[in-house]
């Protein structure tokens, strides 16, 4: 690590300034957090911002589909046992929210950033990164982002050459194929529930074979590499095969599988996995997901499940039939404004549950639901569904707009 002897210059000071300043006006004026257009101002200033706050830290980059925001989040707690982090802790994840988290903290020595897919590469240049995690990669957004081998390629053009330690899920073959072209790797079995992206080789277009845990491409030989990291049951297994329990508060197996990848990234800055995993557990909710509130005399706990893959994983963690659960999906530039992706959820899997459907598309929704043979009802608000729902905690789950309506809503 470079250290805190090389201070910025006068411009760059004037650009954190300004951005600061442009962003607490943001603030005041109830328009969000002010992250963004603050750091959109900082860079305009000096296009070099983001390289010169970074050039003092050990810099982790945190990319996935889903997962990047909790998982950023915990391995900052874990270096947190070595020294002050910095990190984008609210998801501002691309370059203008990063530069306007890296200027909010002049004392740090760890920065773990969190990276959109889109823009890994060139944040990866800006930031000369120690490690960077890659988790996942599937459908998103459909109408704007680049379809999944497409951002696998760009992602194994970025990352060839660099110096990097990168961790990377074996268990996913487009990140592992993007991850190959680095020279050093440590792949983390992390599992892959969602494997509809991944049936085809991203290195020759051959038909992936999956057998149990395994998968190979039998035209080409691209297979799966040996993990030296894994998650197994309620255990991260490290290098040298012992088994260190996980204890989250945070629920479901996809976390669980972020502990364990986030337990490696701490073992490259000398953070053991006991002390990483043991610190992991101070994490409740990240950015508002997973928290239980209060509303209307009722329990809501808030799940944040923005594509397919992402369903997947939170409708394994939801309490059993007959809790209540709400859906709410929007389609807002920041969603994506193509619904199309609904049909490729299993809504099947909630078969039992009362079902509430809240949000701008809730007829796109309502649609879906009906061809699954779901039982459900639509509601014009929040307040009406949850008066509508049967005793029980309810499960609210929503894609990211939606879930921003829900938050401000309830106060959380």
């Amino acid at each position: 690590m470079a250290g805190n002897s090389d201070p910025l210059s006068p411009r760059a000071k004037l650009a954190v300034t300004a951005g600061k300043a442009v962003a607490a006006a943001s603030r005041a004026a109830g328009r969000g957090s002010g992250s963004v257009i603050g750091g959109r101002v900082a860079l305009k200033l000096d296009p070099d911002l983001l390289a010169r706050l970074a050039q003092n830290l050990d810099v982790t980059l945190v990319s996935a589909t889903n997962g990047k925001t909790t998982t950023t989040r915990l391995i900052a707690e874990a270096l947190r046992a070595a020294g002050p982090v910095v990190s984008n802790a609210l998801g501002a994840n691309m370059p203008a929210g990063i530069t306007s988290a890296l200027a909010g903290s002049s004392d740090a020595r760890y920065g773990v950033i969190e990276v959109d897919e889109k823009y890994l590469a060139g944040v990866a240049r800006d930031t000369a990164p120690k490690c960077i995690a890659l988790l996942n990669l599937s459908r998103d957004q459909l109408d704007r982002a680049a379809e999944t081998r497409m951002l696998a390629e760009n992602w194994r053009e970025g990352l060839a050459g660099s110096k990097a330690v990168v961790v990377a899920n074996c268990d996913d073959p487009l990140v592992v194929w993007a991850a190959s072209s680095s020279p050093n790797v440590i792949w983390v079995a992390a599992g892959q529930m969602w494997k509809d992206d991944a049936w085809s080789c991203p290195s020759c277009g051959g038909v992936m074979q999956r057998p149990g845990d395994d998968w190979y491409c039998g035209e080409c030989g691209f297979r799966r590499p040996t993990p030296s990291w894994a998650l197994s049951g309620d255990h991260v297994l490290d290098p040298h095969g012992s088994a260190w329990p996980i204890h989250l508060q945070l629920p479901g197996r996809a976390n669980k599988a972020n502990a364990a990848s986030s337990a490696a990234v701490a073992a490259v800055f000398g953070v053991p996995p006991q002390v990483a995993l043991e610190r992991m557990y101070q994490v409740q909710a990240v950015a508002g997901r997973y928290d239980v509130v209060q509303f209307q005399g009722r329990d809501l706990r808030l799940l944040l499940a923005k594509n397919p893959a992402g369903w997947l994983e939170t409708f394994s963690l939801i309490d059993p039939p007959p809790a209540p659960v709400i859906l709410s999906v929007n389609a807002r530039s920041a969603d994506g404004t193509d619904t199309s992706w609904l049909w490729d959820v299993d809504y099947t899997r909630l078969t039992g549950h009362p079902i509430c459907v809240v949000g701008d598309r809730r007829l796109d929704l309502a649609v879906r639901l009906e061809v699954a043979d779901q039982h459900f009802q639509v509601y014009e608000n929040l307040d009406q569904a949850v008066a509508a729902c049967p005793p029980g905690r309810i499960e609210v789950i929503a894609n990211y707009t939606a879930f921003q309506d829900l938050r401000r809503r309830v106060g959380n």
